[in-house]
């Protein structure tokens, strides 16, 4: 049995929070490099071009990429292994807490959806709880932005909907949203499970690295298809037009009731923020 104490729970999810923050995943920067590449409209080019440049700035600088530093959503996985000394709840929160002002983040965060009254810390945090096997803590940081989170959405599909079904519930989505999500985006899709479940689902699979392939073949192929179509909408970077709307279809998936097909579509903007530490 591995001994993990408050203390460390709360530095690591500080560094998370402005690590998150202040840089720019690779992988998205990399796909954002394509995508410029990639681009035939001038005026997408340009603000491709300035997007790139924006991330290198508040890397350089450790100034937020996004003045909407967002919701702190964090993954945990909980080894069956580790003894936690204290709350675990307690020290995620503090350490983002901890993080968003040591920082100088935006705390964005209100008390009450009705009374609207800023809590001042960004916290409470939304906490999502996994127990795995061994004798690590696994915690993932994801700080959500309003504008794309808004325009996020959930279907309770029939069955008999299919693949074409979620396809095309999946390109409305992102056609509604315009330029609202702060295109280009990473569309997050939550397929199966239960009205809750797609949603985390949703979530979950804006973490998968940009470049990677769906295990499933069928899903894998599933996702290029909907990133053609998507990319076909001529939304662009920062909905202005263009052939870069998204820069990848991401699905996750789970067993589901013989009566439902549950469907969630994450969007996440084009600063696709998290950051992740095993302890």
């Amino acid at each position: 049995m591995r001994i993990i104490t408050s203390e460390q729970i709360i530095n690591a999810v500080e560094n998370l929070v402005l690590d998150a923050s202040f840089y720019l995943c690779k992988d998205v920067l990399e796909a954002l490099i394509k995508a410029k590449e990639k681009e035939k409209s001038p005026v997408a080019h340009e603000i491709l071009k300035q997007i790139i440049k924006n991330a290198r700035i508040a890397a350089n600088e450790m100034v937020p990429i996004c003045q909407d530093t967002g919701i702190a959503v964090i993954f945990l996985e909980f080894g069956n292994q580790v003894k936690f000394e204290g709350n675990i709840y307690k020290a995620i929160n503090e350490g983002v807490r901890q993080g968003y002002n040591k920082g100088y983040l935006r705390k964005s965060i209100v008390n009450n959806p009705i009374d609207r009254i800023n809590t001042g810390d960004n916290i409470p945090a939304i906490i999502h709880t996994e127990f795995v096997e061994g004798d690590k803590i696994k915690i993932t940081f994801v700080p959500k932005g309003g504008g794309s989170e808004n325009m996020s959405k959930l279907k309770m599909l029939k069955p008999a909907d299919g693949i074409e079904g979620i396809s095309q519930f999946v390109i409305d989505t992102v056609k509604s949203a315009g330029a609202n999500a702060c295109p280009p985006v990473i569309v997050g899709v939550g397929v199966g499970g239960s009205f809750e479940k797609c949603a985390i689902l949703a979530k979950k699979a804006l973490l998968r690295p940009i470049n990677d392939t769906n295990e499933n073949l069928e899903f894998a192929k599933l996702e290029e298809e909907i990133l053609v179509r998507v990319n076909s909408l001529g939304i662009g970077a920062q909905g202005l037009g263009g052939s870069q709307t998204a820069l990848a279809v991401k699905i996750e998936t789970y067993p589901c009731h013989i009566a439902s097909l549950p469907v969630a579509v994450n969007l996440n903007c084009h600063v696709s923020r998290h950051k992740e530490i095993v302890i």
